[in-house]
């Protein structure tokens, strides 16, 4: 799952895990986290989802964050927006009003990168990751993030001897170990998602469970 493995998915649009439409348990759960208009929220490993264009609508300041570049000019391109492209340390950044993708590796965000930041919202990075870089990845978040960050994460549960990842199965146990410790976790909504994924019906999985959790720092 480095960096040549998601630039070669992208380069082939081989992207089962884009969504086309705006994500429902974003739309469902974001209100609760009473961020106020302005507030700056985190998306890592964010693609080209539209959750960021809906955060931005939201009157949020969005940062993205992408290794690959074809994914940030395809997020700008199908919206025919011109956005100014920028370098700032080790990210070429392209930003239109509000809404901002830095395109690079993820773990050389620093804290100035997220400063101010009250909110990071997760719906493909964690299970995008493969055990050994999980751990990693909530460690860097936890280091950079200000102290008041709430966040929304969705995770996937399923029986993994019948299935590898990506997307990845992280259980319940696992989100509480890398992340108990600075954050309080509540699971909001959870849902077996089986029906309408071939892949995970073909792979002769019983269940597929997607968990929604609101996270606020302790």
């Amino acid at each position: 799952m480095h960096e040549a493995f998601w630039q070669d998915r992208w380069a082939r649009s081989q992207i089962g895990f884009h969504q086309e439409k705006v994500n429902g348990y974003l739309r469902r759960h974001w209100s609760a986290l009473g961020l106020a208009s302005g507030s700056a929220v985190l998306v890592p490993l964010c693609g080209k989802s539209l959750d960021l264009a809906w955060l931005a609508e939201q009157g949020h300041r969005v940062i993205g964050v992408e290794l690959a570049e074809r994914a940030v000019q395809d997020f700008f391109s199908e919206r025919d927006v011109q956005p100014h492209v920028s370098q700032r340390g080790a990210f070429k950044v392209y930003q239109a009003g509000a809404l901002q993708i830095l395109c690079g590796d993820f773990f050389a965000l620093n804290r100035e990168d997220v400063a101010g930041c009250q909110a990071f919202y997760d719906r493909a990075a964690l299970i995008a990751l493969p055990p050994e870089m999980r751990e990693r990845y909530v460690a860097h978040l936890q280091a950079i993030l200000p102290s008041t960050c709430q966040g929304l994460l969705v995770t996937l549960v399923y029986d993994q001897r019948r299935m590898d990842g990506p997307p990845f199965s992280v259980e319940d146990p696992e989100v509480e170990g890398h992340f108990a410790a600075g954050w309080m976790l509540r699971v909001v909504e959870e849902k077996d998602v089986l029906a309408g994924n071939p892949r995970f019906a073909d792979s002769g999985l019983a269940a597929v469970d997607e968990r929604v959790f609101h996270l606020t720092r302790r």
